[in-house]
């Protein structure tokens, strides 16, 4: 490699596997679906679907994942077991480029009390399940899990024991988010010294949040030679989260001269996507969340607006355009036509089919009616599921009509099912709850309320609302998430509460 050439770090996203099983992350499989073909198009290396031995529904989604994806390889998580792999291979066989993804735990509190197995007879796991899974895939990626609590000689002896045996990619988890960034640079640079062919393989890691390394971590493995990064939009996962695809990209990209690397990651792209995974999954960012918060590019202290208007360099790293953010300014009115509504969509990176664009008119005029002023914001709230594969819509909100009077509160629901409205009238705490257990009344079906928010999308007092619904299915505890926008936050919170629910009776 020449001295001013970048060398490649392979962006390898879980927001399907990991991400989705952090409580309340479910998704229903149009929104996964939805999800791979965007982070298809944002560049990444590698999607890891999800975990087909979990559950038919499971294996169902990382089928139809495999089906679509066409560049980025698709993997399937597996457990050091036959019968896992063998389900993995079938649910990602037909992928254009298809990856088992076999784990292990190898350190000695979890060797002892969770696999309660010595360390040779893990070694003979590891080298029995990858030559097994290489006889029916050319890409298997083998994870040492708790790597970072594990200690060094007999990782590097695992490590060995699955290169030997056909891994093309060994991944050296901080699972439980102990190390810091020190730490996992001299793990990698251990492994690199230490396992004889080691270049012949990818070198990945996967970093969890816990005590909020989990970006500095991947980055300083990244320092020491790691070519993959196990990361997740908006570092979602299980329970502190993972390493944010956002955070370390942007860092390889703005510190070029620190890290000398680069990724295939169209960072143009990386807005939209995390709205995407935010919205499906009913997860609001913080405003001060690195890279993608509301008040990542925003400044208020008067010095910092000063230096700003001289030379944006002064306090800003990065460019709001870098990243996809939209310009949050005026530019239609409520007498503007379906030509120049289009025009200004196709400006904002937006493609819409004809459909799509007789469908989505008249639901911006409808806006445009109750609003004074129409922002961006607003059309990209308006437009966040354009691109979505819709979830059958079983019931839809045909009408409402509350009345409230202090603690009580009393609404009437109309639905519409198959072409016919049904209406019911309950009463409740406020108008939302009576709202809710008229949907409930009217559906049939008691779902619990997990989570209930409501933002603004836009400033000002008639900016639109958005909500969001956490629904539970008392049978099994699957929760789905529903999202409405409407300038009236009721009618946006009844929308929510449909949409969940009809997430959650395809589901069952």
């Amino acid at each position: 490699m020449s001295e001013n050439e970048k060398r490649r770090i392979k962006i390898f996203d879980t927001t399907l596997r990991d991400g989705e099983q952090s409580p309340g992350c479910s998704m229903h499989i149009n929104e996964k679906l939805d999800v791979a073909e965007a982070l298809e198009a944002l560049g990444v290396d590698v999607i890891e679907a999800g975990f087909p031995a979990a559950s038919e529904g499971e294996f169902k989604a990382v089928k139809e994942i495999a089906a679509v994806v066409k560049r980025a390889t698709v993997a399937a998580l597996c457990r050091c077991r036959k019968e896992d792999i063998d389900k993995g291979w079938a649910a990602v066989k037909d992928a254009a480029h298809p990856r088992i993804h076999i784990f292990l735990a190898t350190s000695p509190i979890h060797l002892e009390y969770k696999l309660r197995i010595d360390e040779d007879t893990a070694i003979e796991m590891i080298r029995s399940h990858t030559e097994y899974a290489r006889t029916l895939a050319e890409d298997v990626e083998f994870s040492f899990e708790d790597a970072s609590r594990t200690p060094r000689e007999f990782l590097a002896k695992a490590a060995r024991t699955a290169l030997e045996a056909g891994a093309s990619t060994l991944n050296f988890p901080d699972t439980v988010g102990y190390a810091t960034p020190e730490e996992m640079g001299a793990m990698i640079s251990y492994i690199r010294g230490n396992v004889p062919g080691i270049d012949r393989a990818d070198i990945s890691v996967h970093c969890h949040n816990d005590l909020g390394m989990a970006t500095a971590n991947s980055l300083a493995a990244a320092e020491a030679g790691a070519t993959q990064i196990e990361c997740t939009v908006n570092g979602i996962g299980e329970r502190a989260g993972n390493a944010a695809l956002e955070e370390v990209v942007m860092a390889v990209r703005t510190r070029g001269d620190v890290f000398g690397a680069e990724t295939g990651i169209d960072t143009r792209l990386i807005y939209r996507v995390s709205q995407l995974v935010s919205g499906i999954v009913g997860i609001k960012l913080p405003p001060n969340k690195a890279v993608v918060g509301k008040n990542a590019f925003v400044h208020e202290s008067g010095i910092h607006q000063h230096g700003v208007l001289a030379n944006k360099a002064t306090y800003e790293i990065m460019s709001p355009a870098d990243i996809g953010v939209p310009e949050n300014t005026l530019f239609l009115g409520k007498h503007s036509g379906k030509h120049a509504f289009n025009e200004l969509l196709e400006e904002m990176g937006y493609s819409l089919t004809p459909e799509q664009l007789d469908a989505y008119f008249p639901r911006y005029k409808e806006i445009a009616d109750r609003k004074k002023e129409v922002t961006r914001g607003d059309i990209d709230a308006l437009l966040s599921g354009v691109y979505r594969r819709k979830v059958k819509r079983i019931y839809s909100l045909k009408d409402y009509e509350v009345t409230a009077y202090k603690n009580s509160a009393s609404a009437r629901i109309s639905l519409d099912a198959d072409g016919k409205v049904h209406t019911d009238r309950m009463t409740g705490d406020g108008p939302v709850d009576a709202g809710f257990k008229a949907i409930n009344s009217l559906t049939g079906q008691n779902f619990k309320l997990v989570d209930y928010q409501v933002h603004s999308v836009s400033e000002g007092k008639d900016a639109l609302g958005e909500a969001t619904v956490k629904l539970a299915s008392p049978e099994d505890g699957k929760v789905m998430t529903g999202k409405g926008i409407s300038t009236d936050v009721l009618e946006a919170s009844l929308i929510a509460y449909v949409n969940a629910t009809n997430k959650l009776l395809q589901e069952e």
